[in-house]
C-alpha cells in the first residue's frame, strides 16, 4: 500500500516537477551565450549548476526504479553489479575513492563534471529512441527520459559557463573529446536489451550522484574550506 501511495504523489508531483525546474539554458542555438548568464554572480551559478545536477540524479532515480519494477525480474537485478556490466563511463579518467577526489584540484573538479555530462548525451538520446519499441513502457518513463536528456544539455552549458568564471579560461568546445565510448547494438535480443537499457539507466544514475559529489565538494572549498571532509 505505501509504494501505491508513493507511485500516486509521483504521478501527481511530476508536472509540478516539470514547471518548476529553473533555467540554466545558458546558450542559445547557435552556441552564443546570453549576456544574462556571464552577468549571473559565480557563487549563484555554482549553485544553480549544483540544484540542476541533484534533480537530475533525483529523476534518474525514480526512472531507475521505475524501470526495475516493470520489466526487470528479480534473478537479473543481481546481475546489475557483474564485470560484463560495467558502466562505458570507467573509461573516463575519473578518481573513484574519496580520497583521490578530495584531492582532484577545482579545476580537475569542473573538468571531470564537464566530461561526464558529455558522455551521457548521447546514451541518452539512444535510451528515448529504444524505450519507445518497449510494449507497455509508462509515458512517465517515457517523459522522465526526454527531460533528463534535455536538462543535461542545459547543464552542459552552465558547466561550461562556470568554468569559464571559476577558473578565467577560455569556452571549451561542448562536445567530449574521447567520442565513441558508448557502443550500442540495436539487433540484440529482448532480454540482453532490457539488461543493457537498465544498466544504462543505473549507471547515469550513479554518475549524477558523482557530478553531485564533485559539486558540493567544490561549493564547500569556496565556503568553509576547513572543513570539507
Amino acid at each position: 500500500m505505501t509504494g501505491l501511495r508513493e507511485a500516486l504523489w509521483a504521478v501527481l508531483l511530476w508536472p509540478c516537477l516539470l514547471s518548476t525546474s529553473f533555467l540554466l539554458e545558458c546558450t542559445d542555438q547557435d552556441q552564443v551565450i546570453h549576456p544574462y548568464c556571464l552577468s549571473i554572480s559565480q557563487d549563484k551559478l555554482l549553485d544553480r549548476v549544483m540544484q540542476h545536477v541533484e534533480l537530475i540524479f533525483r529523476v534518474s532515480e525514480e526512472s531507475c526504479s521505475l524501470f526495475e519494477d516493470i520489466f526487470v525480474p528479480f534473478p537479473l537485478r543481481l546481475q546489475r553489479n557483474q564485470e560484463a556490466y560495467a558502466c562505458f563511463t570507467k573509461a573516463i579518467p575519473i578518481p573513484n575513492s574519496i580520497g583521490e577526489v578530495q584531492q582532484m584540484s577545482d579545476k580537475w573538479l569542473l573538468h571531470s563534471v564537464l566530461m561526464l555530462v558529455q558522455s551521457w548525451i548521447e546514451p541518452l538520446v539512444y535510451l528515448q529512441t529504444t524505450l519507445d519499441h518497449y510494449d507497455g513502457a509508462p509515458e512517465m518513463l517515457l517523459n522522465k527520459t526526454k527531460w533528463m536528456s534535455d536538462k543535461l544539455i542545459s547543464l552542459e552549458h552552465g558547466v561550461v559557463v562556470l568554468i569559464k568564471k571559476m577558473l578565467n579560461e577560455g569556452l571549451l568546445t561542448t562536445s567530449y573529446s574521447d567520442q565513441g565510448l558508448f557502443r550500442y547494438d540495436m539487433q540484440t535480443d529482448m532480454v540482453e536489451s532490457v539488461m543493457r537499457d537498465y544498466i544504462l539507466l543505473s549507471c547515469f544514475k550513479k554518475d549524477s550522484h558523482k557530478m553531485a559529489i564533485f559539486l558540493k565538494l567544490l561549493k564547500c572549498r569556496h565556503t568553509d574550506n576547513s572543513n570539507c571532509a
